[in-house]
């Protein structure tokens, strides 16, 4: 709608959206963008605000979901700009080494779950119990055995921006597989053995270390006025 420059190199920008098309839950918004240059660079701000339409239901999704999304993603989409502006890192490169990680991140815990509830908690595998045995280990050790594994895999989900998860990964694997190897040798030449699945695993951690370093992230975004800041 219109920009402003002030004396001091500040500007603003004004906009105003709107959409027509019945699938859209917004019907008409407004916002602006800011840029106030300092000592450390330009402090980007901005604010928007919108209607939505179907009556109350809409204004439910929206407070519940849409409206936290909508908040998320533009604090993310705004990392993305920065480290553009810092590090000349395209927003498409960041968003491809973004799905790299959360791929690589999702399959981690995925699989360290399933290894945790299925075969250890909810069946008693009998080849999980028969490793154990080999290793000089109780089989009762193996529902506590599950759920650490099951833990693991809520401590990689949760500390997404921990890096050295994907290490740590990697020499787990490599110790469960020279164990394995040592007190179990025919499961190497099984169907489905430990050794094509310690490298899938391994494969992933390191598609997950190399794509983590520079990856955007909400929370560099503070998403409240600083007098609400807690």
């Amino acid at each position: 709608m219109g920009q402003r420059d002030s004396p001091g190199g500040a500007r603003t920008s004004s906009l105003r959206f709107a959409s027509d098309d019945w699938k859209s839950l917004i019907t008409t918004g407004s916002g602006y963008w800011r840029y106030l240059p300092n000592t450390r660079g330009v402090r980007f701000l901005t604010w928007y605000d919108y209607e939505v339409r179907f009556g109350t239901l809409g204004r439910w999704v929206d407070r519940l979901l849409f409206r936290p999304l909508m908040g998320w993603a533009t604090a993310w989409s705004f990392d993305r700009l920065r480290l553009w502006a810092e590090t000349g890192q395209t927003p498409e490169s960041t968003l491809r080494l973004s799905l790299i990680h959360g791929v690589a991140r999702i399959s981690l815990a995925a699989i360290w779950f399933w290894h945790g509830l299925v075969p250890k908690l909810l069946f008693h595998h009998v080849d999980e119990q028969a490793m154990l045995v080999q290793a000089g280990l109780s089989i009762r050790l193996l529902p506590w055995l599950g759920a650490l594994e099951i833990v693991f895999a809520l401590i990689i989900l949760g500390g997404w921006r921990w890096r050295y998860i994907f290490p740590g990964n990697i020499v787990i694997m490599a110790l469960a597989t020279l164990g394995v190897a040592h007190y179990s040798p025919e499961y190497i030449q099984a169907a489905f053995n430990p050794v094509t699945l310690n490298l899938s695993v391994i494969s992933l951690s390191i598609a997950g270390w190399l794509s983590s370093p520079m990856l955007a992230s909400a929370s560099r975004c503070r998403r409240k006025p600083a007098k609400e800041q807690p």
